[in-house]
């Protein structure tokens, strides 16, 4: 069989599929002419379902089958396209739909593109040639939104995908997000305990404990040296597994580049301050680490500061940690940062002028302050209800007009405050605001 007959006969098994479309995803992207779609995040996020739900939608809207263009790279049959044939795929369709060339209106899905050498002037010449809607999905190991910017030279559009919110999650079990009502709220709060326990990766949502603990070890294990040491070619791949697995078991906490090149250095790794930067940087690129930096005017303040660490999913941290250093409240403050995350909002975590830390703060669009402590259990008179309300009562002073807010696992409150009520929220409720 001839490689044009063979990716003829892809494109064609392809329009005679029917799509897994899952759980419909929360994400607010735009369709753009002239511009691709790229869809990237975290591996076994559900970014391949995404597009098979907006291929369902083009679908819905009447856009014959014919008209789509479908190919997924991990199908080793593809390996010469992959290795610079890309121009087959074109050629294979339009020698079964000639009429079709140059008219425009078609819509081409290359799932895990990143797989392809050449890439990006093919998709270039799609969009600008073809006049194609172009859709890509790509792991994180290889598709980062900063490389799509640049090697599409601004003629693509790159939208975040995490793991389910809660509120996806309440989809995925039919409940609906209504906290009207005793009835409603505790359904969605029996639902919360479930996600809780399970986080918000979808291939784990139906597994027993055991095998999720093993899913989500096997998605770190492979984030760490698929998507960081093999793709950053890094030098020093046992330095980088070790710092890793230190910064997991520190989730939620203060860091800094001298403490964890410390901690390699008595690991018997020799090793730099420069690699422990790049490195945290490769952490962020995989979406396996997050660093949060101090909020302030000052950019050199923000570098210089300690930096406080949060992982992709609250879930996957207890698989994976040693449980020493993390506990429920570390978890929590983990989930809140990864919802305000999913929700595109620049995190800082916030330090008074007597030292006093408040977990979040951030600007909304109207420039308004929001400041967030999270606590698991706050009881009257205890000293954690102290130090967090009196940590928040001082920013409210130096951020005047603010909002503040404690997310707790289930406490409710309104308190009143020299410089504004302080809310007090439960955990599922903050997560369907």
């Amino acid at each position: 069989m001839s490689e044009l007959t063979l990716v003829q006969d892809l494109l064609f098994e392809a329009r005679q599929q029917e799509w897994f479309t899952g759980i419909p995803r929360h994400l607010d992207y735009r369709l753009m002419p002239g511009k691709a779609l790229a869809c990237i995040g975290v591996r076994r996020c559900g970014k391949s379902t995404f597009l098979h739900q907006i291929m369902t939608r083009l679908r819905g809207e009447g856009i014959p089958v014919e008209d789509f263009l479908y190919l997924n790279f991990f199908d080793d049959r593809l390996e010469p396209v992959r290795q610079g044939r890309l121009d087959l795929i074109t050629e294979a369709y339009f020698s079964l739909y000639p009429d079709k060339r140059g008219k425009g209106g078609l819509h081409c899905f290359l799932d895990e593109i990143q797989l392809c050498s050449g890439w990006e002037g093919f998709v270039d010449r799609l969009l600008r040639v073809e006049r194609m809607g172009v859709y890509l999905s790509g792991s994180s190991a290889r598709l980062l939104a900063h490389e799509v910017g640049t090697a599409m030279r601004g003629r693509a559009l790159t939208w975040e995908l995490f793991p389910f919110s809660f509120a996806e999650f309440l989809d995925a079990r039919g409940v609906a997000p209504n906290l009207h009502g005793q009835a409603a709220r505790l359904r969605v709060r029996k639902a919360f305990s479930e996600y809780w326990e399970k986080g918000g990766f979808p291939e784990v949502l139906e597994v027993d404990s055991r095998l999720r603990v093993m899913i989500h070890q096997d998605y770190f294990k492979t984030m760490i040296f698929r998507d960081v040491v093999d793709r950053c070619d890094a030098i020093h791949p046992q330095a980088v597994r070790d710092a890793a697995y230190r910064l997991l078991n520190s989730t939620a906490s203060l860091y800094s580049i001298n403490a964890v090149t410390g901690y390699l250095k008595s690991q018997g790794h020799k090793i730099s301050k420069t690699f422990v930067g790049e490195m945290l940087d490769w952490f962020e690129d995989a979406y396996a680490l997050f660093s949060v930096r101090l909020f302030d005017a000052s950019l050199s303040r923000q570098q210089v500061n300690p930096k406080k660490i949060y992982a992709i999913d609250h879930a996957l941290v207890r698989s994976c940690s040693t449980g020493i250093l993390v506990n429920s409240g570390h978890l929590l403050e983990n989930l809140v940062y990864i919802d305000g995350r999913r929700r595109g909002r620049s995190l800082f975590y916030y330090r008074t002028r007597n030292g006093r830390e408040v977990d979040f703060v951030w600007k909304d669009s109207a420039g308004r302050v929001h400041l967030v402590q999270v606590c698991e259990q706050m009881p009257e008179g205890s000293e954690t209800r102290e130090r967090e309300l009196a940590a928040l009562r001082e920013a409210q002073a130096e951020q005047m007009n603010c909002r503040a807010v404690v997310v707790t696992q289930d406490e409710e409150a309104w308190i009143d405050s020299p410089h504004g009520p302080i809310e007090v929220i439960p955990v599922w409720r903050w997560l369907l605001e």
